[in-house]
């Protein structure tokens, strides 16, 4: 797709890399080549190897493996754009702050009255390359008070700044919507159109059509010929009818970030066995209002009722049963662990220390959980960096599920995983639901077949709902004019059993 860039000489080179940890081997004999100009997709399920041949290209191993093979870079910086951008982005700088500094090593060669202003000018072009509003708003923010879909914007911009001649993308589009997802997809495209080699770690079958110039899929670390076929997706709602009574009550909830107003009188209600899915673009709220619900944004205006009584606003002021009554899986998963302890204790605390069940007794209820959403007992036994992201997602699910919640939130639990491991997640949630083990449900998502099995729809747009019913109308006769122009921006439907080169 980039004729205009016909350099045959490669800019990276891996060469039978092979990489065991602990006796386990996580890459066996892959071979790839980075061209300039030309986007390679790299495919696979959670756990298949992506991030870690992303990683090789970086000189960069989990600890304790041992690697065999060879991995060259050989023409100048390869940056790297993870799946969890917050993990590279510092929290003590606003993103004014960690952009400029990488724009002023670049201007050093001017004289010192021009540097300021050139360094402003390459932060500003930078934000526009990648659509983030170049104001000072945003500039003065610091990475938390940004989306995940913002805070991977500007670890893009960072990699256009430092001016890389080849970008590894683990999972770009992840927990963006199809408005900012179609940005990306342009803002990669036109990467490599700049002679830019492109590495894409990507699960989305419908961004690799779209960009990929070559495809290689990995299969428990080997090299696959051809990719899996898509599974149909499944419209049933889950956890059933979902026409219980009103559980959770929110009411007019205001929520600023400083002086600005994140959230603007939101209302929402959720029934028992009910299952809403909030969507909308990158910093519309969706994530500040699961912060409120949870108690980590204690600071906001309305009430927020559960079974009838007014929830603490924040974490220190609920006893541990309320605590208990409304769970939140992050989008994060990786900077939700500790990451020096077994993920299976950490899991199993849970149980604990919300319900006061016994260890042993939460230690086999975590395994019987965990093993339901594919993680087995020695998968569980390690650390969170020896798992991937979307091991590490579902490890965070159960985690939440074991306290036994009123509300399970989950924000973009589905964004990092492949379409099997998807519907693995989500025929969990709807089991939780249906047991009642979970009263009801809450999927902040970008991903509109994930919404579609939702009972209701709430469209968020710049912290406010301007659309919610139930989900068949919402997205079949959408009435808000945003509402229209997110479902217009969705990628046309995959043909079951294509595969995706």
């Amino acid at each position: 797709m980039t004729p205009e860039h016909t350099t045959t000489e490669p800019v990276a080179v891996i060469e039978g890399l092979r990489v065991e940890i602990g006796g386990r081997t996580v890459l066996d004999g892959v071979d790839l080549r980075l061209r300039p100009g030309r986007i390679t997709a790299l495919t696979g399920g959670s756990g298949s190897g992506k991030t870690t041949t992303g990683l090789a290209l970086l000189g960069e191993y989990p600890p304790g493996a041992r690697v065999t093979g060879r991995v060259r870079a050989q023409r100048g910086l390869i940056g790297y754009v993870p799946q969890h951008p917050a993990a590279v982005l510092n929290p003590a700088r606003r993103v004014g702050a960690l952009l400029t500094d990488i724009a002023r090593t670049r201007v050093r060669h001017l004289p010192r009255s021009r540097r300021r202003a050139a360094a402003r000018e390459r932060v500003l072009d930078a934000l526009a390359r990648v659509r983030l509003p170049a104001d000072g708003r945003l500039l003065r923010r610091f990475p938390h008070q940004l989306s995940g879909g913002q805070q991977q914007r500007v670890v893009l911009a960072q990699m256009l700044l430092l001016g890389a001649r080849a970008v590894v993308a683990d999972e770009p589009t992840t927990g963006q919507d199809a408005l900012t997802k179609r940005g990306v997809v342009d803002l990669l495209a036109d990467v490599a159109r700049q002679g830019i080699a492109v590495l894409l770690l990507s699960h989305d079958r419908d961004v690799v059509r779209a960009l990929a110039d070559e495809v290689v899929v990995l299969h428990d670390g080997r090299v696959r010929d051809a990719a899996p076929a898509a599974l149909p997706a499944t419209r049933t709602p889950l956890g059933g009818t979902g026409s219980g009574e009103a559980l959770l009550d929110v009411r007019a909830l205001v929520a600023r970030h400083g002086r600005t107003t994140v959230l603007d009188r939101v209302s929402l209600t959720v029934r028992t066995g009910e299952c809403l899915a909030v969507v909308g673009r990158s910093g519309s709220g969706k994530t500040t209002l699961a912060r409120c619900l949870s108690g980590l944004h204690p600071r906001h205006d309305g009430a927020v009722l559960l079974g009838g009584r007014t929830l603490p606003p924040g974490l220190r002021d609920r006893s541990r049963s309320r605590l208990a009554e409304v769970q939140y899986v992050f989008q994060d998963a990786k900077a939700a662990f500790d990451a020096y302890r077994p993920v299976l204790d950490q899991v199993a605390r849970t149980a604990v220390r919300l319900r006061g069940a016994a260890p042993a007794a939460a230690r086999r209820e975590a395994l019987t959980l965990l093993a339901a959403l594919g993680l087995a007992a020695e998968e569980a036994a390690r650390r969170p960096g020896a798992l991937s992201g979307g091991e590490l997602q579902r490890a965070a699910l159960a985690r939440a599920a074991l306290a036994r919640p009123g509300v399970l939130l989950c924000d973009e639990i589905t964004s990092g995983l492949d379409p099997r491991s998807r519907d693995t997640v989500l025929t969990l949630l709807d089991g939780l639901l249906r047991s009642g083990r979970v009263e009801a449900l809450i999927l902040i998502t970008h991903d509109l077949d994930t919404a579609a099995r939702a009972h209701r729809i709430a469209v968020m747009d710049a912290g406010r709902v301007v659309e919610t019913g139930p989900t068949p109308r919402v997205l079949a006769a959408p009435e808000h004019p945003f509402t229209r122009e997110l479902l217009a921006a969705r990628p046309p439907a995959s043909v079951p059993g294509t595969p995706v080169c």
